[in-house]
């Protein structure tokens, strides 16, 4: 038997820029970063109302002028960032970032300008507590290292700042010191709340993308086993009944002839057992009736009539009549790994044994075709057969596994296991 698919891993977490990349996905985080980029311009606005409030109401000794004029012109870039940022585009999310470094900029300048005075003024001091807003704005961004960057500049900004307002505004050193450790307290946290954010953007974007996909799978699965579905009752039933009515054609032109009217009937008679099989399959209403053992024995005789392979059926391990929990997984791999074993297998004799012990379900599919191909596996993934990966996922999202193995001596052997919680 070869298998359409490889081994099972775990879905990595994507990156931003691959994310990005994802047609569906990419809305999500740009949805996201718009939000981002409206939070960073609203405390960008307040700040600037801020800084302005502080040198025009308390204004500084000296040199007031001057910063009144850096307070006007942030102000009025705060404003025109708030309007435009909601209409910004791809160009605007991408670079909001540098935003933070004007913000800095204006904050050591108008800080150290007006604590050049030689007299007392309150205006530097007042000015440094914008320093604590810095952090906040950095943190609703995604980009933990421009956060990093920003925030010791800030720090240490911060620092000289107040350590040159401390002689005309008689603030001692303890004061400076501790002012200092609390921003940057502030600003290790800003680092590591926009670490946290971009981490759980990844996980969510990841999580999307990964059922956006799984839709996708979910849709080619469908339209696979339409498409086996169809070829199945072309060739199987269709046949049987063409037949049929070519020889009741005969009948209508001529005297009745027994051994026409016997093809006739054994024409509908292995066209109604094809169509029972084919609904047996399809959804057996002997697993829901006698379990798992005997809706195995009926696909096993079904597979055979079939595909004229030999398909041995090993129920001793499971006990008559149970039902449980897994029967209808189980029950769904096994028509899968069948299923592959006549389309790539070239197996004259296929093996399935169930058994149940201890909790645990365990389903064994062995066959002595030509062996699993693990090149030709991937191809067959690339190309949208993804048939027993669909069966791994289930399996592996219930707790169960499955695993397929080339045997040394030739031929394949896929064990798939499933924990069962109850029976009846």
């Amino acid at each position: 038997m070869t298998s359409a698919d490889g081994p099972a891993d775990a879905a990595p977490l994507l990156g931003l820029a691959e994310l990005a990349d994802e047609r569906r996905i990419s809305r999500i985080l740009l949805d996201n970063a718009r939000r981002g980029v409206r939070i960073q311009v609203t405390l960008r606005l307040l700040l600037a109302i801020f800084v302005l409030l502080t040198v025009t109401v308390d204004a500084p000794a000296e040199h007031a002028a001057a910063c009144i004029a850096i307070a006007v012109a942030y102000a009025a870039w705060a404003v025109v960032g708030v309007v435009l940022a909601p209409r910004g585009g791809m160009d605007v999310i991408r670079w909001s970032w540098t935003a933070l470094f004007v913000d800095l900029a204006v904050l050591v300048a108008v800080t150290l300008i007006a604590g050049a005075s030689d007299e007392t003024s309150w205006t530097a001091d007042i000015l440094v507590a914008g320093f604590f807003v810095v952090p906040m704005i950095a943190a609703v961004g995604l980009r933990p290292g421009v956060c990093a960057a920003v925030m010791i500049p800030t720090v240490v900004v911060f620092f000289v700042a107040s350590a040159l307002a401390k002689d005309p505004n008689g603030r001692p050193w303890s004061y400076i010191l501790l002012s200092t450790l609390a921003l940057a307290t502030l600003a290790v946290g800003a680092v590591a709340l926009s670490r946290l954010q971009r981490s759980r953007v990844v996980t969510i974007g990841s999580l999307a993308a990964a059922r956006a996909r799984l839709l996708d799978d979910v849709i080619q699965i469908e339209q696979r086993e339409r498409r086996d579905l169809a070829e199945h009752l072309h060739d199987g039933a269709l046949q049987y009944v063409l037949g049929a009515r070519q020889e009741l054609a005969t009948l209508r032109d001529g005297p009745a002839d027994p051994e026409t009217v016997a093809r006739i009937d054994e024409a509908l008679r292995e066209s109604g057992q094809l169509l029972r099989s084919t609904l047996g399959e399809l959804h057996p209403a002997v697993l829901e009736q006698s379990g798992l053992a005997v809706a195995l024995t009926d696909l096993a005789r079904s597979i055979e009539h079939r595909s004229g392979m030999h398909v041995a059926v090993d129920t001793a391990g499971w006990p008559a009549r149970t039902t449980t929990p897994a029967d209808s997984v189980l029950f769904s791999t096994a028509r899968e790994l069948l299923t592959n074993v006549v389309k790539h297998a070239r197996a004259s004799t296929v093996e399935v044994t169930a058994e149940l012990d201890d909790g645990r379900a365990r389903l064994v599919v062995l066959d002595d075709g030509i062996g699993i191909d693990d090149a030709a596996a991937a191809r067959r993934i690339s190309d949208g057969h993804i048939g027993l990966a669909s069966r791994r996922a289930r399996l592996e999202g219930q707790g169960g596994s499955l695993e397929i193995i080339r045997r040394p001596d030739g031929g394949t052997v896929a064990i798939a296991v499933l924990p069962v919680t109850s029976q009846r």
